[in-house]
């Protein structure tokens, strides 16, 4: 008998906890903000090209694979640049919606079928004549209240920002930590 009652307790926690985790993300607001920023000792323009030069990520971006330009060796479709990484099981479509160099970049999440969307915004600035701050601004929706759950309490907004930050500065031979702005 007593198995059954640790059974049907286990039985209830199974089906309780994601039920309390999506209750939870219904209550969390779909859409976020989060902003980081490094200083790197490099000009604006090297650091722009950097982050320009998607096809050129997976050299220097831990677990992306692969980047692929769409339509055309330059990725242009209708006038805007579109690329896709491929990072492990993630597959995602991206859009440059501004193209300003040397001081901003931003690009958007193209992809509709995703649970997660958004926009990061990179802001490249001088702080004098040997150093820039660079720092990027994610606007997020994230649709699936699971995930959103598990992006709020769990994994948190800046990972990925934090990660990409590391990697542009390992990318020029600098140890950096991510701070907000």
């Amino acid at each position: 008998m007593k198995w059954y009652a640790i059974a049907g307790i286990a039985g209830a926690v199974v089906v309780a906890v994601p039920i309390l985790i999506a209750g939870v993300g219904l209550a969390l607001p779909r859409d976020h903000n989060a902003s980081r920023s490094i200083v790197l000792h490099r000009p604006p323009d090297a650091i722009f090209r950097t982050i320009r030069d998607v096809a050129s990520g997976p050299q220097w971006r831990r677990g992306l694979e692969r980047v692929e330009m769409l339509d055309g060796a330059d990725g242009r479709i209708g006038g805007r640049t579109r690329f896709r990484e491929h990072s492990g099981h993630n597959v995602v479509t991206f859009e440059v919606m501004v193209d300003a160099p040397p001081h901003r970049f931003v690009t958007r999440i193209a992809d509709r079928n995703l649970p997660f969307g958004g926009s990061w915004t990179f802001d490249i600035d001088p702080i004098d004549a040997h150093s820039t701050r660079i720092a990027i601004t994610e606007r997020g929706e994230i649709y699936n209240p699971i995930f959103r759950t598990l992006a709020r309490f769990v994994f948190g907004y800046t990972k990925s920002i934090d990660a990409y930050l590391v990697a542009l500065g390992r990318r020029f031979g600098e140890e950096v930590q991510p701070s907000d702005p």
